[in-house]
């Protein structure tokens, strides 16, 4: 039988009212090597990095939110296929779609992404989803292993030297 943790109680689909903290989330996403210094906010703004949430709740957008025991959102994980010209980092084909996750700073390292990557891996294969993909810089070592833990494997690496993941489900 499945082990239940509190914070498994604490997991909910997003609701409209959520996307103000998906795109806080998808600026927490952002990978900061320590002793750099974070891009400032207007970087959601650019092209690249805004069509992650841009005009967010179509029939692929799928995303689930950790909040604490008084509702503080502490951290989200989503799913959005990407295509095109609109395709994102974590391309790997029309049907795929590509995760993001993070957790605020002040919650991490303490199961959270965890337990938010099983339920999006979950949810997607139960909902006909093949695989999933997602763009990570492999510096982002605690972040790389738990995509590594989960099951993800590189497939591609770009010239910035990001990897390209993908779990088939």
């Amino acid at each position: 039988m499945k082990e239940v943790s509190i914070l498994d109680n604490l997991i909910r689909p997003y609701q409209m009212k959520d996307i103000p903290f998906l795109w806080e989330m998808l600026y927490q996403s952002i990978y900061v090597p320590e002793g750099h210094q974070a891009p400032g906010r207007e970087i959601l703004k650019e092209p690249d990095i805004k069509k992650y949430m841009k005009n967010w709740g179509g029939v692929h957008d799928h995303a689930f939110i950790a909040s604490d025991e008084e509702s503080h959102p502490m951290g989200a994980v989503w799913i959005r296929i990407l295509n095109g010209a609109d395709a994102g980092y974590g391309f790997i084909d029309d049907t795929t779609p590509e995760l993001g996750m993070a957790i605020m700073p002040l919650h991490r390292g303490k199961g959270i992404g965890k337990r938010l990557l099983s339920q999006m891996v979950d949810y997607a294969r139960s909902h006909g989803y093949r695989a999933l993909s997602l763009s990570v810089d492999p510096l982002n070592i605690a972040a790389l292993r738990l995509y590594e833990k989960s099951g993800f494997k590189k497939v591609y690496q770009d010239d910035g030297g990001s990897w390209t993941m993908k779990i088939d489900l």
